[in-house]
């Protein structure tokens, strides 16, 4: 007999609890930039682990929407834009393209020798939060840096056999960092400066060019070893290049703390496992150029001791300085030496 009144009860109940007001976390998209395309090691990493890690710590709160192969802006646009904040909120941006806003990061490609791997990473995390100069270069940029990617070792591609490095003398390579242009240049070799594409591959092919200095990677991925055949490699050979994943510092202010808190214990997972995944993919480039018929040797220790003497970067980097200091950069020395001596203990 009380069944009625029973279901007229537990109907009450479901409709109360129907109706009433739920409270869902807003989901909070950040939108990201990057010069280079989706697939490379660098952006692959990115995206699938590190961005991965922001989505799970945050327990799903903050979101990123991704854009690559400069779809927002340009390599070389990248810091204005995500320092305004409209068009992206975060974004890969180089130093070595901005060397009038970070004079002092363009210290870190002026050392011809350097770690690789897990070492490289743990070296660029300590220049930056050891030394007071780098992150006063990007606080005046209102940008927050979240997370420090790294580049491949330099790579030797030449057209004609290449033996040994001394070989370069007398012939013409290019690179794009004015500091390895110095490197060539001593060494004996004419250095050339040409814009990066399809055009170096040409200058390649019709014997106006020699070689090319470049990280390994971008050798690969512009094919320069089908015209190029001859490599020299080694993971000693440093090519000093950082990608400082930054936001902009009004959307990073504007964060909840544990939203904060998420996206630095993303970074944090994301660091262990970058160094060995750097490895790995340069073993398996290697690899693969060997097996594609390219002449690719590793260079012993003392062929890299020997490159670095050839080089004579001390005094390449002492005229640097004093070029810098000139302009006002009065940091430029102390910075030098601190990151002389970080670089030396990461070595050991």
């Amino acid at each position: 007999m009380q069944r009625p009144f029973l279901a007229r009860k537990i109907l009450a109940l479901f409709l109360t609890t129907l109706l009433m007001p739920t409270t869902v976390s807003a989901v909070q998209i950040l939108k990201y930039s990057d010069h280079e395309p989706l697939g490379g090691m660098r952006t692959s990493f990115i995206k699938d682990v590190f961005f991965a890690e922001i989505e799970k710590e945050s327990q799903g709160r903050l979101k990123v929407d991704a854009h690559w192969n400069s779809e927002l802006a340009r390599s070389y646009d990248a810091l204005g834009v995500v320092k305004e904040g409209t068009v992206a909120d975060m974004a890969i941006v180089v130093p070595e393209y901005t060397p009038k806003e970070f004079p002092l990061q363009q210290i870190f490609k002026s050392f011809p020798v350097g770690p690789t791997g897990a070492r490289q990473v743990e070296f660029f995390r300590k220049a930056y939060a050891t030394i007071p100069a780098f992150q006063a270069e990007v606080a005046r940029q209102n940008v927050v840096n979240l997370f420090l990617a790294t580049g491949y070792p330099v790579a030797f591609f030449s057209t004609k056999p290449l033996n040994k490095l001394d070989d370069i003398t007398g012939q013409k390579w290019r690179s794009a960092s004015f500091w390895h242009q110095d490197f060539l240049k001593n060494s004996g070799a004419i250095p050339v400066s040409m814009p990066w594409g399809e055009g170096i591959y040409d200058a390649l092919k019709a014997g106006s060019l020699d070689g090319l200095m470049v990280n390994v990677d971008s050798g690969y991925e512009l094919n320069v070893h089908k015209t190029a055949p001859n490599v020299l490699i080694s993971k000693d050979l440093w090519l000093g290049h950082v990608y400082l994943l930054v936001m902009n510092k009004d959307t990073w202010n504007k964060l909840a703390d544990e939203d904060k808190q998420a996206i630095q214990r993303a970074a944090s997972k994301a660091y262990q496992t970058l160094g060995s995944v750097m490895d790995s993919s340069f073993d398996s480039m290697v690899g693969e150029l060997a097996h594609n018929g390219v002449k690719i040797r590793q260079l012993s220790s003392t062929e890299v001791a020997h490159w670095e003497s050839a080089t004579q970067y001390q005094q390449v980097q002492e005229k640097w300085v004093k070029e810098q200091e000139s302009k006002g950069v009065k940091e430029a020395g102390p910075t030098m030496d601190k990151v002389t001596a970080l670089l030396k203990e990461s070595m050991k």
